[in-house]
């Protein structure tokens, strides 16, 4: 029997990008009726007599990157799979083999756009790991183009090439986690910190119950939470940021110790009305909080911690507290019995007698009945009345009128009663008709010195300026007593300032600097006041006018030397002089003993051993000199004296000076400028 190939080719075009998916293919039938080949040939051997071809049918798949027109040559670009021998000519595709060797579909997990070929060829499974596609194996290649949505549903079709058919259907999954028409939309469920949600058919994320946000990474709070304080970890939660409280954190926490206040913003403390002070502590509307005023009474606020009451006719007392006996006055006439009740009372009249107060009677205005210069008339029903005068009333004008029954002064002022009117002795502090006005202490400035002035009841208080004190700012501050002065100075306060009297070795506005050693051993003290902090910058300008006038009188004065020296020099070279001098020397025996210097009668020391003075005296004679002009000969003509002599001569002796000089500074400072302005004038000459 001849082995016959049939190959297939099948291209499935997806038309997304890139995805992750499955691709799957479901071989179902294959019809081959006759056994043969694609060129009509058995594929092994040949059939006789009634005896068919029979072809041992196995498919290759191959993969290849998308082209236009598909090419069934390979290489296969991404990827293939061989079947085993699913059958003989026409068959029906096994889901599965037993060894496993081959499961119907046949899956190509892809991330990428590709098409497919499918061949169909014929073998032993000996000879498909080795097997190449040849024409003479080849059964039937069928080729076909698609677009492939995605979905569960499976395409189904048939190609049919030739002698063959070949029936199969095919679809295209996705991966797990993934959705979408192209597997692009990766999804994958979590409930952990990085996410708290679930994926619709879409691949659309759907947060959980109490999540919100992109990834349902927020929370959804308690609802009411107030979104500016308060924020929670969890769903349900309230936390409250600092600063707030309460369920819905939409309590500003009040300043701490505020007792009746309230607040707006944390750490506020608004005093309710009636309190004061920095924790809302002090009572200022005694009438609401105490309620002191009884029966009725009205409570006014006088001030911090008082009140008055005004009480309902029937009652007195501070609080009202007492009710009044309507019957105290004896209201009842002519016998009548009085009972009290409660803002009133009632008579009992005699026989004879009648009315509220039992004041009518049989009488007229003949018996005399008005009191206090009442006015009688008679009554045209029977009986009289009276026209009582300003001040009184009553039926027979017996009562005289309480003006300070209203209560009409303040602030615990004392009402009394005049015949028409009323007088308030106010207490001190207050003033007006009724007590009502606070007297401005401050009116007549008694804070003096600058002091700001603050009035209060009955009294005031001065703020001082800086340096005074006392109740009206008179005193003046002793600048001493916070002992401003140091290591052990006396302070002494002066037209209000201040002064340290600094023990010995200190100094400075407050005696605090260490003064240097005094030269003399001298033991002095000094006093500062603090009006010394000022730079003494006159001194300083006086001092550098002195040191430039010393230098310009300095440089004037070994100017003028120079001078001398020169004249002197020009007398000595003249042949008389030299002669004369010669004649002095030989001829003065005397002035061998005399010794003549410039620089003093003191023996002068020769400090530089490489330097011998050149004259004609003996070694004796050395310390002294004989002649002046051999000492101020200065001229380079003399074999025995030069110029560089007499600049030795006259350092040596500015030398000599400032080294006596040593404790004085000003000799020093004179001595050196000396020196300055000789080399300088010299080297000018």
């Amino acid at each position: 029997m001849g082995r016959l190939m049939i190959a297939a080719l099948l291209c499935v075009m997806i038309s997304q990008g890139f995805s992750s998916g499955v691709f799957e293919l479901k071989l179902q039938e294959f019809l081959n009726k006759k056994g043969l080949t694609g060129n009509a040939n058995c594929c092994k051997g040949s059939a006789s007599g009634t005896q068919q071809c029979e072809c041992k049918t196995f498919f290759r798949i191959c993969l290849k990157h998308y082209q236009a027109n598909v090419s069934p040559d390979p290489p296969c670009t991404y990827g293939g799979a061989v079947t085993p021998v699913l059958g003989s000519n026409s068959f029906q595709v096994p889901e599965s083999f037993p060894d496993s060797s081959f499961t119907n579909p046949i899956h190509f997990p892809f991330g990428f756009t590709w098409p497919v070929i499918i061949t169909v060829q014929q073998g032993d499974n000996a000879e498909i790991k080795t097997s190449t596609e040849n024409q003479e194996r080849l059964i039937s290649r069928m080729t076909t183009q698609r677009h492939l949505t995605v979905g569960e549903e499976w395409s189904q079709d048939l190609q049919v090439g030739g002698r063959t058919e070949l029936k199969y259907s095919y679809r295209f999954v996705c991966d797990e986690h993934y959705y979408g028409e192209g597997c692009s939309v990766f999804c994958r469920p979590r409930d952990d910190t990085f996410g708290h949600f679930t994926c619709g058919e879409r691949g659309e994320i759907i947060c959980n119950s109490g999540w919100k946000g992109q990834y349902c990474t927020e929370s959804i709070c308690l609802p009411g939470c107030d979104e500016d304080h308060g924020f929670c970890d969890k769903p349900g939660e309230c936390k409250c940021r600092v600063g707030f409280s309460g369920k819905y954190c939409d309590d500003c926490i009040r300043y701490p110790g505020c007792l009746h206040g309230t607040c707006q913003q944390p750490w506020q403390c608004n005093c309710q009305e009636g309190w004061g002070g920095l924790f809302c502590n002090r009572d200022l509307n005694y009438c609401t909080h105490h309620k002191p005023c009884q029966n009725g009474a009205t409570c006014t606020n006088t001030g911090q911690g008082s009140y008055t009451c005004s009480c309902r006719p029937g009652f007195t007392g501070d609080s009202c507290e007492i009710e009044v006996n309507e019957c105290s006055g004896s209201p009842c006439r002519n016998g009548g019995s009085c009972t009290d009740l409660e803002n009133t009372y009632s008579c009992t009249c005699p026989p004879g007698f009648y009315g509220r107060n039992c004041e009518l009677s049989a009488s007229t205005c003949a018996d005399g009945p008005c009191f206090n210069g009442g006015h009688c008339g008679d009554n045209s029903e029977g009986g009289y009345f009276c026209q009582c005068p300003a001040g009184y009333n009553g039926f027979n004008c017996e009562k005289k009128i309480d003006h300070c029954s209203s209560n009409p002064c303040s602030n615990g002022a004392q009402c009394l009663d005049l015949v028409d009117s009323y007088l308030c002795q106010c207490p001190e502090g207050f003033t007006g008709a009724h007590c009502e006005d606070n007297i401005n202490e401050c009116a007549n400035y008694p804070c003096q010195n600058g002091g700001t002035c603050q009035d209060g009841l009955n009294d005031y208080t001065c703020t001082c300026s800086p340096g005074y004190t006392g109740k009206n700012c008179t005193s003046a501050v002793n600048k001493c007593v916070h002992n401003p002065c140091h290591n052990g100075a006396t302070c002494h306060e002066r037209d209000g300032r201040y002064v340290c009297a600094c023990i010995p070795g200190y100094g400075g506005r407050n005696c605090q600097f260490l003064l240097p050693e005094n030269p003399q051993g001298a033991d002095k003290s000094y006093s500062y006041d603090e009006d010394d902090g000022v730079f003494p910058w006159t001194a300083v300008c006086a001092g550098i006018i002195l040191v430039l006038l010393v230098l310009i009188g300095g440089a004037v004065l070994v100017v003028y030397i120079r001078l001398k020296l020169q004249q002197r020099s020009q007398q000595i070279n003249s042949p008389s002089e030299i002669e004369t001098m010669n004649n002095l020397t030989n001829n003065c025996s005397r002035d061998k003993d005399l010794s003549v210097s410039v620089i003093g009668s003191t023996q002068v020391k020769n400090i530089n051993k490489k330097v011998d003075f050149q004259s004609d005296a003996t070694g004796g004679e050395k310390n002294g000199f004989k002649s002046r002009y051999s000492l101020l000969n200065c001229s380079p003509s003399l074999s025995h004296s030069s110029p560089d002599l007499c600049d030795k001569i006259i350092m040596f002796f500015l030398s000599t000076s400032l080294s006596e000089t040593k404790t004085h500074p000003v000799s020093q400072i004179t001595a050196l400028i000396l020196m300055a302005g000789y080399f300088w004038n010299s080297r000018a000459l």
